[in-house]
């Protein structure tokens, strides 16, 4: 029975002297959640129900805070309906830990291409602003919110597929949550898994980033060269995105250093990296949009108003 056990289930080793904090780390756990689910669908809602931000970028922010939201699902709950705060041991389904990694880079991915759909929208509509209702057609739209998340899911779909076949000789895992770390629990290490994976990062990640620092000095140079105004509009719709870019690259920067140096870094850094590339993203995102965008933020004021009117 402990042999079917321990073929069948990860034990998540990431945690921080669970016994003296689960209760802490439980409510705290909960909160952030509940911030981020709300706080994200908040301006969702303002997006959806005022048509004056019926405009490509703002239903691109709407797309990315969604995104935010579904990453969040993909983590959060493993820890509040599970329970694995208050249980003795955090243990995990090996077939749920590769589903849940699925998600994780999955939806990590769809964020890069978020962004880079988001950059090319802000090119057009600054460097070629009369093409800019030609160019940037619902259909366009739509096609790339569709990519953005297609493309991520088969890429880690594949990355997934070789992991399910391959003999697992370890069943336990340095961390709070499945990512790339289940490479180690293998008996021997796949040269396709580490090449593929390779692959993917380039395709989700630096392939999109070059793009978006190429569309930005792209507006830079323009903006720099054009009147006031255009600089004006430059710098309330781009910053924002830059801000989230580089919030993000950080954060997945994290991601990296957690895996590669598994053994060389202490659990309690481990725990505290792995909890900010959880909690900062999701909490930072609608925080920058509400604020910095000037029309979000005006449909957001007024509704705070008009609750406390109430």
């Amino acid at each position: 029975m402990g042999d079917k056990l321990n073929e069948t289930y990860i034990t998540l080793d990431g945690y921080v002297e669970v016994e003296k904090y689960r209760y802490l780390y439980f409510l705290t756990i909960l909160t952030v959640y509940i911030l981020i689910v709300c706080c994200n669908c908040t301006i969702v809602y303002l997006i959806v129900i005022h048509q004056n931000l019926y405009e490509p970028m703002y239903v691109f922010i709407a797309a990315l805070l969604l995104n935010a939201v579904l990453f969040s699902t993909a983590i959060y709950p493993k820890l509040l309906l599970l329970i694995d705060f208050l249980s003795e041991k955090q243990i995990i389904a090996y077939e749920a830990c590769l589903f849940q990694a699925f998600l994780f880079y999955s939806l990590s991915g769809s964020e890069f291409l978020l962004l880079a759909a988001m950059a090319y929208d802000r090119y057009v509509s600054i460097c070629k602003p009369l093409q800019y209702p030609t160019i940037m057609r619902k259909t366009k739209v739509r096609s790339f919110l569709v990519l953005a998340w297609l493309v991520p899911a088969c890429h880690i779909a594949v990355a997934i597929v070789l992991f399910a076949h391959l003999k697992l000789c370890g069943f336990t895992l340095k961390g709070i949550f499945c990512n790339n770390s289940v490479n180690y629990l293998l008996c021997v290490a796949s040269r396709a898994i580490v090449i593929y994976g390779l692959v993917v990062l380039f395709n989700l990640s630096l392939l999109p980033m070059v793009f978006i620092l190429f569309t930005y000095t792209m507006i830079i140079i323009v903006a720099y060269r054009s009147c006031g105004k255009v600089r004006k509009k430059a710098a309330q719709t781009c910053l924002p995105h830059l801000l989230v870019l580089i919030n993000y690259s950080c954060l997945l920067t994290y991601d990296m250093i957690i895996v590669r140096l598994e053994s060389d870094i202490s659990t309690t850094v481990r725990f505290v990296m792995t909890m900010q590339i959880i909690m900062y993203n999701p909490l930072f995102n609608p925080v920058i949009y509400g604020l910095k965008v000037g029309e979000i933020y005006k449909h957001l004021k007024r509704l705070f108003c008009h609750t406390r009117g109430k």
